[in-house]
């Protein structure tokens, strides 16, 4: 006989164990306004009927009294064991935390040495003005946010999405400089599935920063490229939007293409002169995807 794996929040078990107890107040409630009516029942009358219905109501009070007794004792029980569970559980997880992260870290440290990117996970924000977001890892994990720009300086890109992840959104420079305005961040692009998957979407570009002087914008930063979808079945994933803001939006992000069955992704939109994104190629069985549009 085998178990299946149980998943439990113990923070969740808690709530519904305070709710229970709220529900076991309610019936404690309704019980004491049952016990005077069930238990004081009227004298019969001399005749034989009246004796017989007096003896039926007064069975059926004391019935009524030992089950909700019953139900009562069981309901605290319930409580009880529902609120030590939750401990167990939180318990069990913070033991488990050490030897967890000691595991991931082993398994995920080599990847990070040999290749620069985890084996799983999402990738850092950038801190630095005008830094480039971290990388997601290979299998999943989603790209860092690019940190806004400095005075006169570019936002910075998103970071490359993992086989199921995406690439995130490059951010504006927020200020003007002394000659021309920021310009906005390339998008990351989403990376591709290897055998079974959809490819990651391409980010968002940053917008550029807004120019007092009309001469001195600069374009918004490009949409991410969609990521190829897996060699045997998956979608391709949607290219990213351009950036806006600027002198004129930024190119759409071409959509990523299928192999074999999968449908192609969605060219990103653009804003302005700038070209959107062509759709990307549909697999044998599987439709292209629809090319972006200017806004």
């Amino acid at each position: 006989m085998t178990m299946s794996w149980v998943f439990a929040t113990p923070e969740y078990v808690l709530a519904a164990a305070d709710d229970l107890s709220g529900i076991g107040s309610a019936i404690g409630s309704a019980n004491a306004a049952a016990a005077l009516p069930t238990s004081a029942i009227l004298a019969a009358g001399a005749d034989e009927i009246s004796a017989a219905i007096a003896t039926l109501f007064g069975s059926h009070a004391q019935a009524y009294q030992l089950v909700s007794a019953q139900a009562a004792a069981f309901h605290q029980q319930f409580v009880a064991l529902m609120s030590a569970g939750a401990g167990h559980y939180a318990a069990a997880e913070a033991l488990n935390t050490s030897p967890l992260q000691a595991l991931a870290a082993a398994t995920t440290d080599p990847f990070v040495a040999l290749t620069g990117r985890p084996l799983i996970g999402n990738g850092a924000d950038a801190t630095t003005p005008g830094g480039n977001g971290g990388d997601g890892g290979w299998l999943f994990g989603n790209g860092g946010n690019g940190a806004p720009g400095a005075a006169g300086q570019n936002g910075g890109n998103g970071g490359n999405g993992g086989v199921a992840g995406h690439g995130n959104i490059a951010q504006p420079s927020p200020h003007v400089g002394y000659g021309y305005a920021g310009q906005g961040g390339n998008a990351g692009q989403g990376a591709d599935a290897k055998l079974i998957g959809n490819g990651g979407n391409g980010g968002q570009a940053g917008n550029a920063a807004v120019s007092p002087d009309p001469d001195k914008g600069q374009a918004g930063g490009m949409g991410g490229f969609g990521g190829n979808g897996g060699l045997l079945f998956g979608n391709g994933g949607h290219g990213g939007d351009g950036g806006l803001n600027g002198a004129f939006g930024g190119d759409g992000g071409g959509g990523g293409s299928a192999t074999f069955i999968g449908n192609g992704g969605n060219g990103g939109n653009t804003h302005g002169p700038g070209d959107p994104g062509p759709g990307g190629d549909g697999g044998l069985l599987g439709q292209p995807g629809v090319p972006g549009v200017t806004l």
